[in-house]
C-alpha cells in the first residue's frame, strides 16, 4: 500500500498557521485530533523559547474556543484545545484518509505522512484543493511489509550481512565468515541470501515500474 509524505502550506486565515508563522522558531506536535461538522479538539506539545507566549497567541485566536495547559516546562507545554476551525481535519475525513500521529506544524507548514490506497490519496489531494491547502509531495512510495516480502530466517541473514559488512564497498565480510556467524554451512548462506536478493530486487523494481509519485 502507497505510503505518502506530504507539507501543507496553510492558508493565512486558519489561526494555527496564523500563530506559527508568527512563532516560526515554534513547533506545534498534533498528538490526538478528532473534529465534527463544527468543532475540533485536539492534544498538542508546543516546543519554543517561551511556549506561554505561544499559548497566548492560540487562546487569542478567533477560531479557539478553549485551551487548557496540561503540562508545562521552561520551554515545552502540553495543551488539549478546541476550535471552531478544524480545517487540517477536513480533508483527510472527506477522503477517508487517516491521518498519522503526530505530525508537527511549524512557521505555517503542516507535514504529514500518510498510508492510504492510491484511489484515496489522489482523493485527498483533491481535497486539499478544495479546502485551499497548497501541498507539495516529498514522496510516495510502496510500503514494503518484510514480514510478507521475506522469510524470518532471510531477514535474519540479510540483517546480519548488513551489520557484518557483507554489503559494503569495499566488502569487509566474506560469505565464509557471514556463514560462520549465523552458523549455517556456506552453501546455505549463499542460497539463503540469493532467495532474499530476488525478493528485493523484483519488488523495488515493481515499485519502479508502478511509479505512483504522480497519484498524490
Amino acid at each position: 500500500m502507497p505510503q505518502a509524505k506530504l507539507r501543507l502550506t496553510l492558508p493565512e486565515e486558519v489561526w494555527v498557521g496564523e500563530v506559527t508563522r508568527s512563532f516560526p522558531d515554534a513547533t506545534i506536535r498534533i498528538l490526538a485530533a478528532l473534529s465534527d461538522e463544527g468543532a475540533g479538539v485536539g492534544l498538542a506539545e508546543i516546543s519554543a523559547p517561551d511556549p506561554r507566549e505561544v499559548v497566548r497567541a492560540m487562546k487569542a485566536a478567533e477560531d479557539v474556543t478553549g485551551i487548557e495547559t496540561l503540562k508545562y516546562s521552561e520551554d515545552e507545554v502540553l495543551v488539549q484545545f478546541e476550535t471552531t476551525m478544524p480545517l487540517l481535519l477536513l480533508p483527510a475525513r472527506d477522503s477517508g484518509v487517516p491521518l498519522e500521529m503526530p505530525f508537527e506544524i511549524q512557521d505555517g507548514t503542516a507535514v504529514w505522512e500518510v498510508t492510504a490506497p492510491s484511489d484515496r490519496l489522489s482523493e485527498l489531494g483533491t481535497q486539499l484543493e478544495a479546502f485551499d491547502i497548497s501541498f507539495t509531495v516529498d514522496y510516495v512510495q510502496q510500503r514494503l511489509d518484510q514480514e510478507q516480502l521475506v522469510t524470518d530466517r532471510q531477514r535474519r541473514i540479510i540483517l546480519q550481512a548488513i551489520e557484518e559488512g557483507y554489503y559494503d564497498t569495499p566488502r569487509t565480510c566474506s560469505l565464509t565468515e557471514l556463514a560462520d556467524t549465523v552458523d549455517i554451512a556456506k552453501s546455505t548462506a549463499s542460497e539463503t541470501l540469493h532467495r532474499a536478493e530476488e525478493k528485493i530486487v523484483k519488488h523495488f523494481a515493481e515499485q519502479l515500474a508502478s511509479d505512483p509519485t504522480d497519484r498524490v
